[in-house]
């Protein structure tokens, strides 16, 4: 536009149902999954919105990525996510090493003291 006039939020809805653009957002997103043959980017509470033109969608997607590695099939590599103190704390009351308590705190969902008891029950 020329001499620096800029159009308000109305005016731009406007000119984009002339040109047969509708653009609508996606609520209560909670995570987005681009995946590669090596690894996956992942978009925790992305704001997400789609673009429709010309009868195909486009979607626009911001927020703060996440990229981890898949497994040799495709899968999805297990990512540890547990809090370094968690497993500290597993490991110091069991004296059993990182794996294990990493292995006991993926089976009891991350809680600490489940895993120190399904170790200690072994």
């Amino acid at each position: 536009m020329a001499g620096g006039m800029r159009m308000n939020d109305r005016q731009m809805k406007q000119a984009m149902k002339k040109m047969g653009i509708k653009q609508t957002s996606i609520n209560d997103v909670t995570e987005v999954i681009i995946r590669t043959k090596t690894n996956e980017i992942v978009i925790r509470g992305a704001d997400v919105v789609c673009v429709e033109m010309g009868g195909s969608k486009s979607y626009q997607i911001s927020g703060v990525e996440t990229v981890r590695e898949l497994g040799a099939a495709g899968e999805e590599a297990p990512a540890v996510t547990f809090a370094s103190e968690d497993v500290d704390l597993v490991m110091s009351q069991t004296g059993c090493d990182r794996e294990k308590a990493v292995e006991a705190l993926t089976a009891t969902d991350g809680q600490p003291a489940e895993a120190i008891l399904k170790i200690m029950s072994e």
